[in-house]
């Protein structure tokens, strides 16, 4: 009885919609803990061992940690273009009147936090790392906002849910076109062959989803090697899948359904146990202080904020859009408290923006310190006794 009690246990956590949240924040400390232990050069060595395979005409063999980073994060990242590819169908990107406020918010939202950072960095080493503070991380700051139940009015929960859409669709373009290096035309092309492909199945209303991935994995091989990021394959590949807007279930929402748990479980903590391994150091904690660490601790903390609220007040003025259903000025600086959880986006752009391991390192302490005070702050701020339905 006690076994089954205890599986029970085990099952609702998985199904639970803070567990992803949960899972990464254990797996970030666990992470951090070995870093500063006499295990930490038998971790680092692990994550730089390298595998694969490699010949003349095909090069697939590279670390642990860039597997990681550059493989199974392109499985993250299909997943963010199924969802995207969903909003736009039809959720809550779906018309004008929908999107306008989440669109614009997540616009300001990334915006001010980049202008921010560059205001403390500019002429700087570290000025290259402007799109760190411009990302929101949906699995905690969604798992924090749940975690208020029905304090929060659930429209909140949708404009947020929104809004981190949006500002993950930012972070991809920014990364595409600011964080990518020189481009291989060949490879380029050979990949446009595989999207042709894709988008010829989708015509011919192939409702497989799995066969998308086939010729997604070749995109994905011929996009790595072409300079431009190898995970934007993924979002590439997701906006060639079929959808609709009726209750069937369509193969896009099939294989979201199907990657949500391996994602939020495996990948997404997978990915903060291997780039979270930091060792404290003095340097790095004294670049908590330095233009790098305040550029980000900033930009997250007031820049995201201050960006989303600014928008919001100027698109009702305007009357462009209205505030979430139920929701008021207090909400919307909530939300704009919870954006400040980079994390996730936010530690991959760093990883693409410096050369120098102690900038990435300080960039990382920054980001971990800043998304938990971020989501510390929203939450109280957010919490309150009145009840909404």
């Amino acid at each position: 009885m006690a076994n089954l009690i205890n599986l029970n246990v085990f099952k609702d956590f998985f199904k639970s919609s803070n567990a992803g949240g949960i899972l990464l924040f254990i797996c970030v400390i666990i992470s951090m803990i070995i870093a500063n232990t006499p295990l930490a050069p038998a971790l680092q060595n692990f994550l730089d061992s390298r595998w694969g395979y490699e010949s003349e005409s095909i090069h697939l063999n590279y670390s642990i940690l860039l597997w990681i980073n550059d493989g199974l994060m392109a499985i993250f990242f299909l997943l963010v273009g199924l969802e995207i590819k969903r909003e736009i169908v039809e959720g809550e990107l779906s018309s004008p009147k929908k999107a306008s406020l989440p669109i614009l918010c997540a616009i300001g939202g990334a915006a001010v936090p980049a202008l921010v950072y560059l205001s403390l960095n500019a002429g700087q080493e570290t000025a290259s790392g402007w799109g760190i503070p411009m990302a929101t991380d949906i699995a905690f700051a969604l798992a924090v906002i749940n975690l208020l139940g029905n304090r929060v009015p659930s429209s909140l929960k949708i404009f947020l849910a929104a809004l981190a859409i949006v500002d993950d669709l930012i972070a991809i373009l920014v990364i595409a076109f600011f964080y990518s290096s020189g481009i291989e035309v060949s490879y380029l092309l050979y990949a446009l062959g595989g999207m042709v492909i894709l988008i010829l199945m989708n015509r011919f209303n192939v409702l497989n989803p799995y066969l998308y991935l086939i010729p997604g994995v070749f995109i994905w091989y011929f996009i790595h090697h072409s300079g431009i990021h190898a995970t934007i394959a993924g979002v590439l590949v997701a906006m060639t899948i079929p959808t609709n807007d009726t209750d069937v279930e369509s193969p896009l929402e099939r294989l979201e359904h199907a990657l949500v748990k391996p994602v939020n479980f495996i990948i997404i903590p997978l990915f903060a146990f291997a780039n979270t391994n930091i060792t404290l150091e003095n340097e790095m904690l004294a670049g908590l202080t330095a233009p790098l660490g305040l550029g980000i601790t900033l930009g997250l903390l007031i820049g995201k904020p201050v960006g989303i609220l600014l928008t919001s007040y100027i698109c009702t003025k305007l009357k462009l859009s209205s505030l979430p259903e139920g929701s008021t000025w207090r909400h919307i600086l909530g939300v704009g408290l919870l954006a400040g959880i980079g994390f996730t986006m936010s530690i991959f752009i760093a990883i693409l923006s410096f050369k120098d391991p102690l900038f990435v390192s300080e960039a990382k302490l920054s980001i971990l310190i800043t998304s938990l005070l971020a989501g510390v702050i929203g939450y109280f701020f957010l919490n309150s006794k009145k009840q909404y339905n």
